[in-house]
């Protein structure tokens, strides 16, 4: 059952509790870049099941919510209590062919918008952060719970990413310690999937 707005809110804000919303958000390009290195294009595109996403599908999506959020902090700085209006994004990830684009493009994308992002957000003066817009399915959200919202939201993605990369790379030996040969018959490792919803 797909969960509410309000339960997507809690979940995502749980990733970054007791956390400084910036600093994660300033660490999340490096963490990507770290998580996704050395895995091969088809690695990258390989997914958990048919219905779950990718790593190329997840990072496509994160460079493209990071122009969302641009456009819906500036619109909420620009014009307070604006209508933020909602997107599909499995409709997004199959318009636009997540799984067909370069990871490492994505990666890239995400970081530079994310970068510009951060210093519109280091500059505002203080009340600027009580400044809001009305999300048609979430209600009222001010420039500060948007920046809680996409570092939790960075949180989730970058776990969901982590979780793949270790499945489809073979695990690193230890130091000092010889490579063992896989047993003959032995059974292959679960696969896992992600959570996605309207954002």
């Amino acid at each position: 059952m797909q969960e509410t707005p309000q339960q997507y809110i809690e979940r995502i804000l749980g990733h970054v509790e007791g956390q400084d919303a910036l600093k994660v958000q300033r660490t999340t390009a490096g963490k990507l870049k770290k998580a996704i290195h050395g895995l091969s294009p088809k690695q990258l595109k390989w997914k958990p099941e048919p219905a779950k996403w990718s790593i190329a599908e997840i990072l496509a999506h994160l460079s493209d919510a990071e122009i969302v959020g641009s456009w819906r902090m500036r619109s909420a700085l620009g014009a307070n209590g604006t209508t933020i209006q909602p997107f599909d994004q499995d409709v997004w990830a199959s318009l636009f062919q997540y799984n067909d684009r370069s990871a490492e493009l994505s990666l890239e994308v995400f970081r530079v918008l994310r970068e510009n992002n951060l210093a519109l957000l280091q500059a505002l003066p203080i009340e600027s952060w009580d400044n809001y817009g009305m999300h048609l399915e979430r209600g009222k959200e001010t420039i500060a719970h948007i920046a809680r919202m996409f570092a939790g939201h960075d949180l989730n993605h970058l776990q969901q990413i982590e979780r793949i990369a270790a499945q489809v790379a073979p695990a690193k030996p230890r130091a000092g310690k010889a490579k063992s040969k896989p047993k003959s018959g032995s059974k292959r490792r679960k696969k896992g999937g992600s959570t996605k919803r309207r954002k």
